[in-house]
């Protein structure tokens, strides 16, 4: 069936001017709503429901896809994304997608590109994320919840500068008299992501070696596989962490090995989970913004969907919180 843009193409407006036209705004010039419907009478267009019915206030029409439910940063967005859906007295539909496998991705993509499926809100943390909005058809209006580099198809996206606030908790390390600073990666972080970027922004910058990376997965006992390794390298004084929870298995291999945090190691963490704060040590950690995050995204994928213009995102940037799990290395 045809789309918006379909019709918006066919009349040489944009969408938003279509869906102007559909809600009988006043804004649009005469000319330009005849030629919209003329537009729309010769494609049969048929508009979405959903779309109809949430732009007078009426839908329950904003479907989110996550691959993950249950960690932090999905978790809060996810938060985040119902908190502005209740309070602009919609709902919110959640549509799991198990892995990037082709097969699972495209009936995820089936499911959402549903007009009854509304607007959709990626969260495009991981490649199963990244997959389903790189396959999403044009037509369907959708907006990214980028935490690595979402692909480029003129998608709305928005995400934390986490580059940046990578390069500074590195840096930070750096300060206190650090050689170099050791990174356990999360698995969504690949080859472009911003925490991998900015740590090696900040060490590049200084001139300090910049170690391999260590991968690990979400699981909380992989990060503490690696911290063992780490635990057993000397020359090892400083790791940033992929997140929280890495940090958690971190901490514990080095305790196991009989490593003092921040005495013989400093250890960073990412996101500032609730309770951080409340390790012994108290972790340093970096502070995201998740639940804005999906705020930001619910008010796009509105906008999107209802043809009207994108609003500013409102989002606190990522902050460094410096505890007490930071040092300067002995002998310094």
């Amino acid at each position: 069936m045809p789309s918006i843009r379909d019709v918006a193409a066919a009349a040489g407006v944009s969408y938003q001017t279509v869906s102007r036209v559909l809600n009988d705004s006043p804004k649009v010039r005469a000319e330009t709503r005849a030629a919209v419907l003329a537009a729309i009478d010769r494609l049969g267009f048929r508009p979405s429901r959903a779309a109809r019915a949430l732009s007078l206030g009426r839908a329950r029409a904003i479907t989110v896809v996550t691959s993950n439910t249950v960690l932090y940063g999905y978790a809060a967005t996810l938060q985040g994304i119902e908190e502005a859906a209740r309070a602009a007295g919609l709902a919110v539909g959640i549509r799991v997608v198990e892995s990037a496998e082709p097969a699972e991705v495209k009936q995820t993509v089936d499911d959402v590109s549903d007009a009854s499926a509304g607007g959709v809100v990626v969260i495009a943390f991981d490649p199963s994320g990244v997959a389903v909005l790189e396959a999403l058809p044009r037509h369907v209006p959708a907006v990214a919840a980028a935490e690595p580099a979402a692909p480029d198809r003129g998608r709305v996206s928005i995400a934390l500068d986490e580059r940046r606030a990578a390069a500074d908790a590195t840096r930070h390390l750096l300060a206190l008299g650090h050689r170099t600073v050791h990174h356990v990666a999360i698995p969504s972080e690949g080859g472009a992501g911003g925490r991998l970027a900015g740590w090696r922004d900040a060490l590049g910058e200084s001139g300090a070696p910049i170690p391999a990376v260590l991968d690990c997965g979400w699981d909380i006992a992989s990060a503490y596989a690696a911290g063992r390794r780490l635990a057993a390298d000397p020359d090892v004084t400083a790791i940033l962490c992929g997140n929280d929870d890495i940090a958690q298995g971190v901490r514990r291999a080095l305790y196991d090995a009989g490593k003092a945090v921040p005495g013989d190691v400093s250890i960073v963490g990412f996101d500032d989970i609730p309770g951080s704060a409340y390790w012994t040590p108290a972790l340093t950690t970096v502070r995201m913004d998740f639940a804005g995050l999906g705020r930001a995204c619910f008010h796009a994928a509105v906008a999107e969907l209802t043809g009207q213009e994108q609003p500013e995102p409102a989002l606190v940037a990522p902050s460094l919180v410096v505890r007490e799990s930071t040092g300067s290395p002995r002998g310094f």
